[in-house]
């Protein structure tokens, strides 16, 4: 018996209907996923070696050295906890402590709210914006070791220093900036929430025009004031950055080394002595030459408070950036 064919005429086997299409398991596709990840995977490399070899490898190295006993010299010594019992059972480190956080707390108190004061007066100004932003960024332009020289003059404990001259014009007697021992931690966060302040001032300005311009529309309909505007508006639109800003200038504050190494080098009388500058002390200037050992130890226990600080900090703070 024959069959008959029911196909239009013209039509052949491969054109009767449309071919199925390739799914995703099909080994086409795995091997272009494949080749897709391994290009990721080349572009990736030349940074993956670059923070490998700067950055994670000091790292893993830290922490191996903060269990040895060694001068980079001779051979090292594997000493267990020793380190960090030394560096516990040094008085200073509870100086270092403390010193780290006055000047933390007197960055926080004076630091962090004058960018954002500066940047809404800025935000509010029509002309010459730029300008304003330029000469506010314009401290973190000059280079830090600069800055802290050119300040050096500044403190001045003469009559003739220049911050003691303009006290003279308001007939104040001169003050020992640097060498009184209430006035010097003030004295170095003045001069590093001046050469900070600028890039925070660009970011909360460039968080400020992000606000919605309507929003302010519709408060000055329903007669809100310039505080109410400010406390209903402006802070909460900011307040993902704002609680960003504040922890890097916690974890920046904690780290703070050049303004007390270089204006005071920890004195008077360890008035100044940091934990960083401690740090260096372990590192390179003492009198054995060197014990790299403790410093590591010290470096390791800051990065563990900070990271465990933040870690607690981004938990408690979860629902407010939302």
């Amino acid at each position: 018996m024959t069959t008959t064919d029911t196909r239009p005429a013209g039509v052949t086997g491969d054109q009767a209907g449309p071919r199925k299409a390739a799914r995703p398991g099909r080994p086409g596709a795995r091997l272009a996923r494949a080749t897709t990840g391994l290009h990721t995977l080349v572009f990736l490399a030349p940074m993956l070696v670059v923070f490998g070899v700067f950055s994670w490898y000091p790292i893993a190295r830290a922490v191996v050295m903060s269990f040895q006993r060694t001068n980079l010299v001779t051979d090292p010594v594997f000493v267990g906890f020793a380190n960090f019992q030394q560096v516990f059972a040094d008085p200073l480190l509870w100086t270092a402590v403390q010193n780290t956080g006055y000047f933390a707390l007197l960055a926080l108190l004076f630091g962090y709210p004058i960018p954002l004061v500066a940047a809404i007066l800025m935000s509010e100004v029509r002309r010459l914006r730029g300008l304003f932003s330029a000469l506010a960024y314009l401290p973190v332009v000059v280079p830090p070791v600069v800055a802290v020289l050119l300040w050096k003059l500044f403190y001045d404990a003469g009559e003739d220093g220049v911050f003691n001259t303009v006290l003279g014009w308001l007939g104040i007697a001169p003050i020992a900036w640097l060498q009184d021992a209430n006035a010097v931690m003030p004295s170095l966060v003045l001069e590093a929430t001046w050469a900070a302040a600028g890039g925070t001032v660009i970011i909360y300005l460039a968080a400020l025009i992000g606000v919605d311009p309507s929003l302010y529309e519709a408060a000055e309909i329903d007669g809100a004031g310039v505080w109410r505007k400010l406390w209903h508006i402006t802070l909460p639109q900011l307040r993902g950055v704002l609680l960003i800003t504040f922890i890097l200038q916690i974890i920046g504050t904690a780290q703070v080394f050049l303004e007390p190494f270089l204006f005071t080098d920890g004195g008077p009388a360890n008035r100044t002595l940091t934990l960083l500058l401690l740090i260096y002390r372990y590192a390179f200037t003492n009198s054995l030459g060197g014990d790299y050992g403790a410093a590591a130890a010290l470096s390791l226990m800051l990065a563990v408070v900070l990271a465990a600080f933040s870690m607690l900090y981004f938990r408690l703070t979860r629902s407010w950036s939302s």
